[in-house]
């Protein structure tokens, strides 16, 4: 490796850690409603469906949007979509802080969604870009963590701590809000001063980036006929209605039990660490010892164990392990499913943008009616059980999905 690779290299990595900024923002403001939920149901007087509706909301928004959205991301560039992504959410996080009801809430939240969709395509877009096809695993790593720690700082110190001290939740969304907007207007600065998107272009020279409707119409039909992608698909659906079912109801499933809203945080904020260890121990792995399917099925077989003993323990021991268990099987599904599409033939780094959109598309459907579903089947039937229960048998479909693939 040449010293100029070494500086490229260096000066890559830096900008995708600073860009990992836009998923932690992402993943603190989307899951201060959960980690606030009873608060809110409580205060806004919701019932459990409409607080499964708004537990869902922001991944009901990819269902229409995700695909475009990615096509969109991959002629714009990675630099300037993140930022309108993280200035669209902050905006809406702000808003969210004076929703006066059900209505006014759900169509922030909604607002969230289309920022977030920037934000999800726009990191592997970024990744693609500024490294080859079999270096993308670690600075893949490196945002998923980014957003993991999101997620599990608002469960683990947001919900407890800062909300509290800042006066409640409505404080707390308000200042996360206004944070989340300067960061935007500082990551812009950097993309426009580095020229990332210019960059983007030169080194995808001699490809039709344009909004033309030929090639938007040639790069779907590639897309959405690829048979691994359409495998790839499936997974990323049962990981996202793992993922949103878990984070959306455990904070409330632990409090039904009896624990106190920040332990019920905190529990909460265990799975985001073991998922976090999932993130980084299972394509280190998969790809060292280029077994990639094992390891879907093993991460599959790993989320239905844990969400079954969740489902059998109250808030004891076995609870705790179904908790860590979900939560390494989940979170090694997550890196894969975004590693896998640039290195499919006819994909590769061009067309990341809009296979990632894809897959989520169609995956988000799962992230929407994980939630709804977990919060609709407790109004029916008075109890978390068949909700999760669902969450389960989504583990065991990766089992199968990843058995089929053949990356």
């Amino acid at each position: 490796m040449t010293a100029s690779t070494t500086v490229d290299t260096r000066r890559a990595y830096r900008l995708v850690l600073l860009a990992t900024g836009s998923y932690t923002c992402l993943m603190f403001v989307w899951f201060s409603l959960p980690a606030y939920l009873p608060t809110i149901i409580g205060e806004l007087d919701l019932t459990s469906t409409q607080a499964g509706l708004l537990a869902g909301a922001v991944p009901l928004t990819y269902i229409p949007l995700a695909l475009f959205s990615g096509l969109a991301v991959d002629r714009i560039g990675p630099g300037r979509s993140l930022a309108a992504g993280v200035l669209c959410y902050g905006v809406a996080q702000i808003g969210r802080s004076v929703a006066t009801g059900f209505p006014s809430l759900l169509a922030w939240t909604l607002l969230l969604g289309v920022g977030a969709t920037a934000i999800t395509f726009g990191l592997p877009k970024l990744v693609g870009v500024l490294f080859p096809p079999g270096k993308t695993g670690r600075p893949s790593s490196i945002y998923l963590v980014g957003a993991s720690a999101g997620s599990a700082f608002v469960f683990a110190v947001g919900r407890p701590i800062l909300g509290p001290a800042l006066g409640g939740w409505r404080a707390l969304f308000l200042w996360s809000g206004i944070v989340s907007v300067l960061y935007g207007l500082l990551w812009l600065l950097v993309a426009l001063r580095t020229r990332l998107d210019g960059r983007t272009n030169d080194a995808q020279h001699g490809t039709d980036d344009s909004f033309s409707l030929e090639s938007v119409r040639t790069d779907l039909r590639l897309v959405l006929t690829h048979r691994q992608l359409q495998l790839v698909v499936v997974l990323g659906a049962m990981y996202l209605l793992l993922n949103h079912g878990m984070q959306g109801w455990l904070p409330t499933l632990l409090e039904s039990r009896g624990l106190s809203a920040g332990r019920a945080g905190q529990a909460t904020s265990l799975f985001v660490v073991a998922y976090v260890g999932g993130v980084l121990a299972v394509p280190e792995l998969a790809d060292r010892f280029d077994a990639r399917r094992q390891a879907l099925m093993t991460c599959g077989t790993a989320a239905f164990a844990g969400v079954g003993l969740l489902i059998a323990g109250t808030t004891g021991a076995l609870a705790v392990l179904g908790i860590v268990v979900a939560g390494i099987g989940t979170g090694g599904v997550s890196p894969l499913v975004r590693a896998i599409p640039p290195e499919l033939e006819g994909i590769g780094a061009r067309l990341t943008g809009t296979a990632v959109g894809f897959i989520f598309a169609v995956g988000e459907i799962g992230g929407f009616f994980g939630p709804v579903l977990i919060g609709a089947l407790r109004d029916a039937t008075g109890s978390f059980v068949p909700g999760f229960g669902l969450l389960a048998a989504g583990g065991l479909v990766v089992v199968f999905a990843g058995w089929a693939l053949r990356p």
